[in-house]
């Protein structure tokens, strides 16, 4: 962040040469609200980068790095409670580059201000989800972790992978496998091989089938985002839910981060029902824009 310093006390508008490390301390702020762009953020040290590039943009108030936008995949905004005006830098750098971008996501008082400022030339929205209760927990599961939940083994991508493409359309609304190809396929795969994947299967007349699966979609030092759960139909309202993500939780506090957080859209009554049941708690809301 040399550059930033040259005149102290100015406000430049967004930059990228953010200094990851300081990126990432501001992360840590709130990292549950902001894990999503931290993963992102860690990741690149881990490969030895120094500063995030086109990818990630900073805003600096009196030398200081105060807010930023993860600008990949998905946009995802982090400010400091006193600069939310920087939304409106991020969106200006947004409308100039044009949205590639397949998702507005994170923490719900910057990812709707921010969406209100880029829907006239980016709207409409396929859809809107403004209220996603967003989770946490850092103790032992208070229900039964199911024993037979495991890591999924590298050589059962062709299993898990339909129930994944499942999960996605019920969730989302349409097939992962209508994007780039092969580009679904290579996140499941991805997610199996760093351990990040979590199944039970059940033995039937078709052959084994997934029950259950759950991923740490987002992971950083600090906390482990729960993404991806889901039950097979002819499985639901057995209570594979909360014992299931219990397991996941369980095993995630044990080797992976000391908190596991999730985020769900608050009229899925059920899914809130288990994971209370589990013992996560609300620690604040999460709002996403699907395009």
């Amino acid at each position: 962040m040399r550059a930033w310093r040259a005149g102290t006390g100015a406000v430049r508008a967004v930059v990228t040469d953010v200094d990851l490390h300081e990126a990432a301390a501001l992360c840590q702020r709130d990292p549950v609200a902001s894990v999503l762009a931290a993963s992102r953020i860690e990741a690149a040290i881990a490969s030895g980068a120094e500063t995030g590039g086109s990818s990630l943009w900073g805003r600096v108030r009196e030398g200081r790095l105060t807010a930023l936008c993860w600008a990949g995949a998905n946009l995802v905004p982090v400010c400091e409670p006193d600069d939310i005006d920087a939304l409106g830098a991020f969106a200006e750098t947004a409308l100039r580059q044009g949205r590639r971008c397949s998702s507005i996501v994170g923490d719900a008082r910057l990812v709707l201000p921010l969406w209100e400022r880029l829907e006239p030339a980016w709207g409409p929205a396929r859809e809107v989800r403004a209220d996603q209760p967003s989770l946490a927990m850092d103790a032992a599961p208070l229900v039964e972790p199911d024993p037979q939940v495991r890591l999924t083994r590298p050589d059962e991508l062709a299993m898990l992978l339909p129930a994944c493409v499942q999960m996605f359309v019920e969730e989302v609304g349409y097939s992962p496998l209508l994007g780039a190809p092969g580009a679904y396929e290579a996140r499941v795969r991805s997610l199996i091989e760093e351990g990040r994947s979590f199944v039970r299967t059940v033995d039937g007349p078709d052959g084994t089938r997934v029950a259950f699966k759950a991923e740490l979609g987002a992971v950083t030092r600090a906390v482990a985002q729960v993404q991806g759960v889901w039950v097979a139909p002819e499985h639901r309202g057995r209570g594979l839910a909360a014992s299931g993500m219990a397991a996941v939780v369980d095993q995630a506090l044990a080797t992976v981060a000391p908190v596991v957080s999730l985020y769900v859209n608050h009229y899925n009554e059920r899914a809130l029902a288990a994971y209370r049941r589990v013992g996560f708690r609300r620690v604040g809301t999460y709002a996403t824009v699907l395009f």
